[in-house]
């Protein structure tokens, strides 16, 4: 998951931010892999945008650790496949 020493989710942040749609299923995962409490769950599902949730994402947890970026990783291949495959070409 890490590419040239940068984890995926740190290479692509810019672009995940803005293109991920699908975040609903990501904050389930997450919080039922422990990622997020659910105080997290609730504060990051209660934003108004995608962006925004996924700011968030990016300004707590998954600064956190390369295990949770892990975890954020594996749920973007199973809910936004053709976003990760087409960040992957890049």
């Amino acid at each position: 998951m890490a590419v040239a020493g940068k984890h995926f989710v740190d290479k692509h942040r810019v672009q995940l931010i803005q293109r991920v749609s699908n975040i609903a299923p990501i904050l389930d995962e997450l919080q039922d892999k422990e990622v997020i409490d659910q105080e997290q769950y609730d504060k990051i599902r209660a934003l108004p945008t995608s962006q925004d949730r996924m700011r968030e994402l990016y300004s707590g947890p998954l600064k956190a650790s390369a295990a949770c970026k892990d975890v954020f990783y594996e749920s973007l291949l199973a809910n936004e496949k053709f976003l990760v495959e087409d960040l992957s070409k890049k």
